[in-house]
């Protein structure tokens, strides 16, 4: 069984309202159907485990909800697996996607998801990882320290290569694009790689050290994605960028499939989905999808960021990422970011338990 938890708000009945998200995401529809047979429904049906009541809510998350009182409660819910299979959209489109559209809901937000054993091995799951971060950086008993080639945008091919090879003379281990650099016109891709990779594999000839350098190479097209790896990895880089909203599922799978790079996600426009408490749903479902997929290192914004998430969301986002789904080896490298500096590093070893293994 897949189980999900939804944090639901309504003014009308919690019972009923889990049975009709039950019910309208597997085999139920607007009239009753003949060939909804129980033995059908025995197969496929979802089922509430359980219900938890909170504290109602003083206004409702959905302006439209009406009159109040609010209830709030949340919600376990199973699918059975023949229901859904190990398909990634299929699970995001029956659990998760229509029962945001469910009538009398002024509030629902996914906040849990526990995966079945038939989900290990399905999908592959981080090519690198932890281990291989470490590896590839030469990075032992100490976090891999990194930065981000700024102004993000506006920088021709020779000037971000200029300042480049100041951060590999400051010793840095990791380097990367900006998430809003790919290939514009006035710095294509191909022109970045050129000017950058002989600074990388000059310093590595001369000290053995090779600076981890993660070029964006995200883009709409699959094809053009994979023609941007491979153009990394000819000329010997290690790493590369993925907004991995904007590349979608398939382009994830796609990639990865395929892949010999490390792949760094960023996971701009993931607040389009989480930012208000009430409505969307937490960090700690998201994340499975996305390490299921392949990604290796994980941006997760950091203590006290120039954005908006608190740093208790900092430090569930940094526990989601290191725990296991099914084996320590699905866990993703957490990339602490954001207008990180070294006056947050003591804090941050403290909140995420004394740990290194940290971007």
């Amino acid at each position: 069984m897949i189980t999900l938890t939804y944090r639901i708000e309504t003014s009308s009945s919690i019972e009923a309202l889990a049975a009709k998200i039950a019910s309208d995401q597997s085999t139920g529809t607007f009239v009753a159907l003949a060939g909804e047979t129980e033995e059908l429904k025995a197969r496929v049906a979802a089922r509430v485990l359980a219900i938890r009541h909170l504290p109602d809510a003083d206004r409702p998350s959905l302006p439209e909800a009406g009159d109040g009182p609010f209830k709030r409660a949340d919600v376990n819910i199973a699918f059975p697996i023949d229901a859904i299979g190990t398909d990634l959209s299929a699970l995001m489109t029956i659990a998760i996607g229509g029962a945001f559209s469910i009538k009398g809901l002024s509030g629902i937000r996914v906040v849990d998801m526990k995966l079945p054993e038939e989900y290990r091995g399905a999908h592959p799951g981080p090519q690198f990882g932890v281990a291989g971060s470490r590896r590839l950086t030469g990075v032992e008993g100490r976090p891999i320290i990194g930065t981000i080639v700024k102004p993000a945008l506006g920088l021709r091919p020779h000037e971000t290569a200029e300042m480049v090879g100041e951060l590999i003379d400051a010793g840095v281990d990791f380097i990367k694009d900006d998430e809003k650099l790919m290939s514009p016109a006035y710095s294509p891709l191909s022109e970045r790689v050129k000017a950058i990779m002989p600074l990388v594999l000059d310093h590595e000839q001369k000290t053995g050290k090779k600076v981890m350098y993660a070029f964006g190479i995200s883009h709409a097209d699959p094809d053009e994605m994979m023609r941007n790896h491979d153009m990394v990895a000819k000329a010997g880089g290690n790493c590369a960028v993925v907004n991995i909203n904007s590349v979608g599922f398939g382009g994830m799978a796609f990639l990865r499939k395929r892949s010999s790079l490390v792949l760094h996600a960023h996971r701009n426009g993931w607040d389009i989905l989480t930012r208000h408490p009430g409505l969307g749903m937490d960090f700690k479902v998201w994340q499975q999808f996305w390490r299921l997929l392949g990604v290796d290192q994980f941006q997760i914004n950091g203590i006290a960021s120039k954005y908006w998430e608190p740093d208790w969301s900092f430090i569930s986002s940094f526990e989601a990422v290191t725990t296991p789904i099914f084996s320590p080896d699905d866990c993703a490298l957490p990339v602490a970011g954001s207008g990180q500096w070294g006056g947050q590093a003591p804090e941050t070893y403290r909140r995420t338990g004394r740990t290194v293994d940290l971007l």
